[in-house]
Formats: C-alpha cells, sequence, structure tokens
C-alpha cells in the first residue's frame, strides 16, 4: 500500500490553518494527551510550548514556526505549528516540502471560510495529504454540511466527511465516526465514551455518502456499493489511508482543543493513516538511499544559544559531528543533534529517516537547502517565495551600531526569508520590506529583544523625480584670481526636454576648439553633478544637454573650473525650463476573492489609480485579479486597506511603469514638503 502506512517510523505533521483557529491549543492538547507536558499549556495564560518568544507571547499568535516531537503508543510525531497569520505564511511554505501531511484547523463559521483557502490551495498544489479539522465545534450553530459545501470551493480535493456531529439542546456533544460506525459522547479533558448509535439512518446515509467519495478512486469498493455488499472495515481504512496519501480526498474530522475533545481520534487517524517519509522525499524528488539526506525547513538564532537548523531527515542516518555537503560544493559539520519540545531541547547521538531535529551550528546554511553526507547531495526543493508587499525606513537609534544592525538583519533574514533589507543611494535611507505591518514590527521589536539595538522607524520617503517642458540657452562662467593660478571656465548650454524614459544625453558640439577637447568630460560631469537635484529638489530626468560655446584661458582654466561653470550654467538655466514634478506609476495587480473585487476597484480609484480591468485568477476558483496603474505615493499602506476588505488574504504584485508629471496641490505639498527638510 502507498507509503507503508503499517511502519511505525517517525512522521512529521504541520498544523496550518488561519489565525484565531486554535492551532497553538491543538498542540497543546496532543502535547498534554501523549503524556509530553504534565500541564496544558495556554496561549491566554502566556505559558504554551510554542509562542514563547517574546514577540508571541505579546501579541498571542505565533509569529514563526513551533516545533514539537512527542510520542503517541508506539509512533514519534513531530508537529509544527505554523504561524496563522498571512503575514508569516512564509513559514508555512518552508516547511510544508518536508512534512508527511498536514492538519488544517479552521472554525465551524462560515464568514472565516475565506481565510482557509491560501492553505487548501497550496496544499493540493503541492500534493500534500492533508486533514481538515473542525475546531470549537462545541460552539458550532448551523450545518456542518453547509459548511462543508461551502469549504468545497476553497478545496482543490473532495472533502470527505469522517465523522457527524451529535446535537444535543443545539450543542454539539459527541460524533458519530463513519468508518469505526460507532458513537461518542465528549468527556471535558478526557477520552470520549462510547454509546449506541441513536440516529441509525443518519448515520447510514452519511456512511454511504463517505464510501461513495471512496469509491470513485476504488473500482472493487465500487462494485461492492452497487452490489450492497458491506464493505469489511479493513478495506474502507486501506482505502482511506491510500487515498489520503494520493491526495485524492481530504478526510474532515471534528472535535474541540480546548477541552482535548476529538484529538484522540485526530492522533488515531495519524498513527494508522499517514505514509511515511519516503512519500515526502518522492514528492519533492529525493531518492531514499543509505546516504543521509537533510531538507532545511527553518532557522532560528539566539541571543545566548546560536544557530540552530530545523531539518527533516529524508533518508538515511545522521550522526552528530557528520559532514554535510553543499549544492555549491562547500561543506558544514553538524555541531550538535537536538530533538526539539518548543525552547526544550534534548541532545541526540543520531537521527534516522523519517526525524526532524534540529542541527546545531551549520553557520551559512540556509532555510531551503537540501544537503547529503554524499559528494553529490540532490537538487534544492523548489519552495514558493512570497512577494513583499510592506516597507518600512529604519535607522539605528545610534548610530554608532549602524554596522552590527546590517549583522543583525542578516541574521533575521535567515530566519525568515520573506524579509528583505534595501538601501537606497538616493534617498539615504535603510528599508526593511516583507509581508505586512505586523510582520516588520516584529522584525524591529527581535532586533531589540535579540540583539540589543534599538531603532527608529519611519514610512519610506517616495523617489520623486522631475524633468522640464520646454528648452532654455545658458551661459556660465566661473571666474576667480587668488594669487599664482587662477581658476576659469566659461561654457554655453543648451537645455532641452526628451520624450519621457530617455534619461539623460549630453552632446559636445564644441566647434573650432573654443573649449578645448581636454575639459569636455568636465563639463558633462558638471551637469551630470547638478541633475541630481533640480530647482525643485529631486533627481532630473529626460534631459538633453548640448555644449556648443565657451571660452578658455591656457593657464587658469581646469577640470574644477569647467565643473564649476557647467553646474552655474545648469543651476541658472533650469528655473527657465519650467520644470515640473515626475511620480513612478506601478503596474499592479491585485489578487482577491471576487466579493471584494468591487470595493478593491472603488480603494484603486481612490487612491488615484487607474483601472484597466479584471478577470478570474488564474487557479484559483472564486478570486479575481484586478489590473491597475497606481501612483507609488499612494502604495505605502495599500495592504493593510487590502486585508481589511478581505479577510486578510488579499494580496498584490508591482511593478515600475512609467513616470508622470505631478501637478496642482499635490505637487506644491511634495515641493513644500522637500524644501523644509
Amino acid at each position: 500500500m502507498s507509503g507503508n502506512n503499517n511502519g511505525r517510523g517517525p512522521r512529521t505533521v504541520a498544523v496550518v490553518g488561519p489565525y484565531g483557529s486554535g492551532k497553538t491549543t491543538l498542540l497543546e492538547s496532543i502535547l498534554a494527551i501523549t503524556g509530553a507536558v504534565q500541564r496544558k499549556g495556554s496561549v491566554t495564560q502566556k505559558n504554551s510550548v510554542g509562542d514563547a518568544s517574546p514577540e508571541a507571547r505579546a501579541r498571542q499568535m505565533s509569529v514563526e514556526v513551533n516545533c514539537a516531537t512527542t510520542r503517541y503508543m508506539d509512533q514519534s510525531f513531530t508537529f509544527l505549528d505554523c504561524p496563522g497569520s498571512i503575514e508569516f505564511l512564509q513559514d508555512a511554505l518552508n516547511v510544508l516540502p518536508g512534512v508527511d501531511a498536514a492538519i488544517v484547523v479552521c472554525e465551524s463559521e462560515p464568514a472565516k471560510l475565506q481565510m482557509l483557502q491560501p492553505y487548501l490551495k497550496r496544499l493540493s498544489d503541492l500534493r500534500i495529504p492533508h486533514f481538515l479539522f473542525v475546531n470549537k465545534i462545541d460552539k458550532a450553530s448551523g450545518s456542518l454540511r453547509a459548511l462543508l459545501t461551502m469549504l468545497q470551493d476553497a478545496s482543490g480535493a473532495p472533502l470527505l466527511l469522517r465523522q457527524i456531529p451529535i446535537w444535543e439542546n443545539e450543542v454539539v456533544t459527541g460524533y458519530v465516526d463513519l468508518a469505526l460506525e460507532r458513537a461518542y459522547i465528549y468527556r471535558p479533558h478526557d477520552a470520549s465514551e462510547m454509546i449506541d448509535i441513536k440516529d441509525k439512518d443518519g448515520e447510514k446515509q452519511a456512511r454511504f455518502a463517505m464510501l461513495e467519495k471512496l469509491a470513485d478512486y476504488d473500482e472493487h469498493l465500487m462494485e461492492e456499493l452497487l452490489s450492497d455488499i458491506e464493505p469489511p472495515r479493513d478495506e474502507v481504512f486501506t482505502d482511506l489511508a491510500k487515498e489520503l496519501a494520493q491526495g485524492l480526498v481530504v478526510p474532515v474530522l471534528i472535535g474541540s482543543a480546548e477541552g482535548d475533545n476529538g484529538m484522540r481520534r485526530l492522533l488515531k487517524a495519524l498513527r494508522h493513516e499517514l505514509p511515511d517519509v519516503s512519500s515526502a522525499a518522492s514528492r519533492v524528488g529525493i531518492k531514499p538511499g543509505a546516504d543521509a539526506i537533510v531538507q532545511i525547513l527553518k532557522t532560528y538564532h539566539s541571543s545566548h544559544g546560536g544557530k540552530l537548523s530545523l531539518a527533516r531527515v529524508m533518508s538515511g542516518t545522521l550522526k552528530d559531528g557528520a559532514i554535510l555537503h553543499r549544492q555549491d560544493g562547500s561543506d558544514a559539520r553538524v555541531g550538535g543533534l537536538f530533538s526539539l519540545r518548543g525552547e526544550v531541547q534534548t541532545k541526540l547521538t543520531e537521527v534516522h529517516a523519517g526525524e526532524t531535529v534540529a542541527l546545531g551550528r551549520l553557520e551559512g546554511v540556509l532555510t531551503g537547502e537540501t544537503l547529503s553526507t554524499a559528494k553529490t547531495p540532490p537538487a534544492k526543493v523548489e519552495v514558493e517565495h512570497l512577494v513583499p508587499v510592506y516597507r518600512l525606513a529604519i535607522e539605528a537609534a545610534d548610530r554608532k551600531d549602524e554596522v552590527k544592525l546590517t549583522a543583525a538583519i542578516a541574521k533575521l533574514r535567515e530566519e525568515d526569508p520573506s524579509l528583505n533589507f534595501e538601501q537606497n543611494a538616493e534617498l539615504h535611507e535603510m528599508s526593511l520590506v516583507g509581508q505586512g505591518e505586523i510582520h516588520l514590527k516584529v522584525a524591529v521589536e527581535k532586533l531589540l529583544s535579540k540583539y540589543g539595538l534599538k531603532i527608529n522607524t519611519h514610512p519610506p520617503r517616495v523617489p520623486y523625480k522631475e524633468t522640464i517642458r520646454k528648452g532654455t540657452t545658458q551661459r556660465g562662467r566661473h571666474r576667480r584670481q587668488s594669487g599664482g593660478h587662477g581658476q576659469f571656465g566659461d561654457v554655453v548650454i543648451d537645455i532641452k526636454p526628451l520624450p519621457r524614459g530617455s534619461g539623460f544625453v549630453f552632446k559636445d558640439e564644441i566647434v573650432g576648439g573654443v573649449v578645448p577637447k581636454q575639459w569636455i568630460p568636465s563639463v558633462e560631469k558638471g551637469v551630470v553633478e547638478y541633475l541630481k537635484q533640480g530647482p525643485l529638489g529631486f533627481p532630473v530626468v529626460d534631459v538633453a544637454v548640448a555644449l556648443n560655446d565657451g571660452s578658455y584661458h591656457t593657464v587658469d582654466s581646469s577640470d574644477a573650473a569647467f565643473q564649476t561653470a557647467a553646474r552655474l550654467a545648469m543651476t541658472e538655466g533650469m528655473p527657465n525650463c519650467s520644470p515640473v514634478l515626475l511620480e513612478s506609476i506601478m503596474h499592479v495587480r491585485i489578487h482577491v476573492p471576487n466579493d471584494a473585487t468591487a470595493k478593491v476597484n472603488a480603494m484603486v480609484s481612490g487612491r488615484r489609480g487607474q483601472l484597466m480591468g479584471f478577470d478570474s485568477r488564474n487557479g484559483w476558483k472564486g478570486w479575481d485579479t484586478v489590473e491597475a496603474q497606481m501612483p507609488l505615493s499612494e502604495m505605502s499602506d495599500l495592504i493593510i486597506d487590502l486585508r481589511s476588505l478581505t479577510q486578510g488574504v488579499g494580496t498584490y504584485e508591482m511593478s515600475f511603469d512609467h513616470l508622470a508629471e505631478l501637478t496642482g496641490k499635490l505637487a506644491d505639498q511634495v515641493t513644500a514638503a522637500r524644501k523644509a527638510a
């Protein structure tokens, strides 16, 4: 059977889903039930195994992947609790290729279903087996079937209802397991109690619907159903495991992580039905063999414990001190092997295929790399990288910390590849670039908590340009006599506008050597120097300057004198050329659920944008892509508005399109602010 489900090798499971759905609580429940912790922690009481960082505790939300290994019955499981906020989605994308399966945690609230699609879509695309766990079922209202009908649109594979709720006085008090054909009543923080099935007709109908879906992929089961033969229970479980492993169905389980209800049944499903590590390896193109192959899922830096690389052992046996070979031909020595349970580390001497562990001191090794004890490591596993959507200008509060700041940001970027760092020479500005306001605030807080660096932040400045609408001819003469050699340079230049996007053109039109050839590059240098800041205070573009006359002195003329003369000519001539401000216009593609398209169109128009049209988003059912052109100055907080319109799931990408004139009150405000600065 696919995936060797009967083997009891270690399994790794990602826990994913929207913010607030209860993923960290689910992990706490599992750790308590399996005896990994003596007392179940709580997010609100800030004592959970995961979310132990000050940034996570303060917000009561995950800001990075939390790892915890435990045993259930005779099997080892590592759970990777992924952040629910879309701003930290990259952490989930980094670990997903290395897991055996995922549990998608959701609430039974139709209003929150939109938030599930980014997870379900990616899991289907990556062909990762996954369960849907409907959490907080004790607080549910309305039909579970209606909920799943709505959810089906978001899922790439058919949802398969494995359990149906038992209702009492409009509250879910237990469930019927359709595969086992048994009913259970929830007991607070204890194993559920088996009872007789009361609604046998309802159970039979629901079970037949489940078997019908399984039979879509199994001819033998289909024949049994058509012949009214009751399939043996073992065959049903074999089919469930096989079709889960192949990504053909998404089993749906229900429960309450808060009350520890439904968790043991979830653990049993994981134990019996998950494929082993060979399936995960095969999915990402790794051929298992005797050599150890590891995939780096996450990097952690602590202020006291150094660097840890969270790695899945995809093949072979890895020993402490082993030499791992990288794709670029360099080597890294394993400086410690550790099993993780939140911040608790347990030292190991060797680990085997399927285990997910932390490797110590793999300097230079990055998240996403695949390494091997063999001389030729396998090809790198492809990971989706999110496009940055938010910027924040930063500077060290203390100037002497600037070198430390660059080194600290490099470590943050190792931990979180969706965090970028940019230095804009034109604006003399450093920026953090990432997935949203909270994402960058957390990065700034980590710079203080981990590296002791206090950072000042402000919205990034907009890189305006300026150009001219008409031309002029201008003389620039620089003459200075101060004993000994003086300075003399004299030029006449024509300044003309160029079509948009032409840049800068310099022409030498000197006739008869009135400006000797050796000084002509000096004239161009002086012009270029001036163009860094025109009459409105911004870099000048789309201008042609022609040198057509001038004079020189055989003794006093020099490179510096002709540079100064050229700058003087530009300084005096440019204000007469009708200078005008230019702003960057970006081509923007905004991806949103289609019930938000009209609101997004209005938002674009309200930000001086020009709508170019919209179409259904390729491969995303129920989503649109809106195309528009928008001024860069209107986009600094676009993602904040966009997410508030779309329950946090909307996103966009942009690229530079053209420069356009900015006039009127807005232009006056920009130039006034520049002069004030």
